[in-house]
């Protein structure tokens, strides 16, 4: 799931929530969930799209012809980013600096 945020368009930022997060947001024996819950709901929901796949391919390859190997859950979240104008908020800058349209935030 692609979860997004912005304030103003043009400056919205991509926020990835992948399913342990998830899992443990809604457990509700989870107090840590409880509180993220409140503010992931407020977040809209944008799909995977044919066109972030085709981008998504071609990110993975290009990388791999400059030496880099991007996994590929990467090159589709930077594909989404890339399509949609989104800065990527990451702890790990290092698995998206290969993907040159890519703006880090």
């Amino acid at each position: 799931m692609l979860y997004y945020a912005g304030e103003k368009k043009g400056d919205q930022i991509l926020i990835l929530v992948d399913s342990d997060v998830l899992i443990e947001i809604l457990d509700e024996s989870s107090k840590k969930g409880e509180a993220a819950l409140k503010k992931i709901v407020l977040l809209e929901v944008t799909d995977f799209t044919k066109n972030d796949a085709a981008l998504s391919a071609k990110l993975e390859v290009k990388a791999e012809k400059k030496g880099s190997k991007a996994p590929r859950l990467d090159a589709m979240i930077a594909a989404v980013a890339i399509n949609r104008g989104f800065k990527l908020f990451t702890f790990n800058k290092k698995h998206f600096e290969v993907f040159d349209d890519l703006v880090l935030f």
